[in-house]
């Protein structure tokens, strides 16, 4: 009698083991945020994938809430994943709309995959709290979804291909592959930016306030060397995971150091990237945006206007920066490489989606039954030929941290 209760009792076990092992592969989690936290929710899993899945990273300050909107909408997918990064100096009124817009958009709902960060860096300029909201980011982005690259943006940068395009040619580039400007030759900002040490107040107050800079200045390092490049990078989910949990302390070093430097986004991820032995030969130097400076370089680049168009397509690049709130060049982008008719409630043009406005076909809702489905077009042919040089590139040692 004993014998055929056990044997009873393992019949139900492995049945009941089966029946959670079922119902697991059959739906994914999916996060959302509500009331600026974090919930699990369960959802039909979709069969259908995209070749490759982006995190972004968006970030906005004071007054920024109209150019966050428009560029989030333009850079949506539901193939990705959309974390937004809202200054915590910004008045209250400012966060609540963010929330509302993200909360009351019907498709981000639908696919849940556009977050806000619930409590927010205060960020300084020059300091390294810029810094700190990116790692924060990452880690939020490592933990909750699954993705091949990490692009971090400003709500002042703009797209210059769909998101179909950048997903199609990125499809052929090696997932290890890190986009980072770099370069040793630190020039003026060797003395302007190695030397000077500062203290950025945002670390400890809740109060914003401009960075503090010590009388006495330190020495070059020796034990590493010092990179500088660009602040905007693509960086492979790998790498990324390195900087948050790395197997050696460099990471952790060099984010101590850069804790008392200068625009230290413009150096961080350059210099743990050259310095590690594992991961200098994936870079390719270059940060895929269109930036334009005056001739000689001020503190910011130049905003970009109608007069920059054809120089931005030409670049073969996929994003671009800086532009003013509702310039008309990127009503020009929206209707000539996007396909928006209505930037504030349509999307980019995409295999995903569906609907019509003034019988024309326009980007604004979600058709479920075309998820995984690309429709790229001349975008993807323009980056595919910067990627392809690029990636190239990268093959020549004398093209890694140089």
């Amino acid at each position: 009698m004993g014998t055929k209760k056990l044997m009873l009792t393992l019949i139900l076990s492995s049945i009941i083991i089966f029946l959670v092992y079922i119902l697991t592969i059959l739906t994914k989690p999916t996060i959302i945020p509500t009331n600026n936290s974090f919930k699990l929710v369960i959802k039909p899993n979709i069969t259908k994938t995209y070749p490759v899945t982006f995190a972004y990273l968006i970030s906005a300050s004071t007054n920024d809430v109209l150019k966050l909107k428009r560029t989030l909408l333009a850079l949506y997918h539901p193939g990705n994943y959309y974390l937004i990064h809202f200054d915590y100096g910004a008045p209250k009124s400012q966060h609540l709309e963010v929330a509302e817009f993200v909360s009351k958009n019907e498709v981000f709902s639908q696919v849940g995959n556009v977050w806000i960060i619930g409590k927010p860096n205060l960020v300084t300029y020059r300091g390294p709290t810029m810094l700190s909201a990116t790692l924060h980011a990452i880690s939020i982005l490592l933990k909750t979804c699954q993705w091949d690259w990490f692009i971090n943006l400003s709500a002042s940068d703009y797209p210059l291909v769909t998101q179909d395009d950048l997903i199609h040619a990125f499809s052929d580039v090696p997932r290890d592959s890190n986009f980072v400007q770099h370069s040793s030759r630190l020039g003026w900002k060797l003395n302007k930016r190695g030397k000077p040490v500062i203290i950025d107040p945002a670390l400890y107050s809740l109060n914003k306030s401009q960075v503090w800079w010590a009388v006495k200045q330190r020495g070059l390092p020796s034990s590493f060397k010092l990179f500088t490049g660009s602040a905007w990078t693509v960086l492979s989910r790998s790498f990324a995971e390195y900087c948050i949990v790395g197997w050696e302390n460099l990471p952790r070093t060099l984010l101590l150091y850069y804790t008392n430097f200068v625009s230290s986004p413009e150096g961080y991820f350059q210099t743990v990237i050259c310095n590690s032995q594992d991961y200098k030969n994936t870079t390719i130097n270059h940060d895929l945006h269109y930036i334009s400076w005056d001739n000689p370089p001020k503190q910011h680049p130049r905003s970009l206007g109608l007069k920059d168009f054809r120089r931005m397509v030409l670049s073969n690049r996929p994003f671009a920066r800086k532009f003013k709130k509702n310039d008309r060049v990127l009503d020009k982008i929206d209707r000539e490489i996007l396909k928006r008719i209505k930037w504030h409630d349509t999307f980019s043009y995409g295999g995903w989606c569906g609907g019509t406005d003034g019988g024309q076909d326009s980007c604004s809702g979600l058709k479920a039954e075309n998820y995984g489905v690309l429709k790229p077009g001349a975008g993807s042919r323009r980056l595919k030929t910067l990627l392809t040089k690029l990636v190239s590139a990268r093959k020549s040692s004398k093209h890694w941290c140089r």
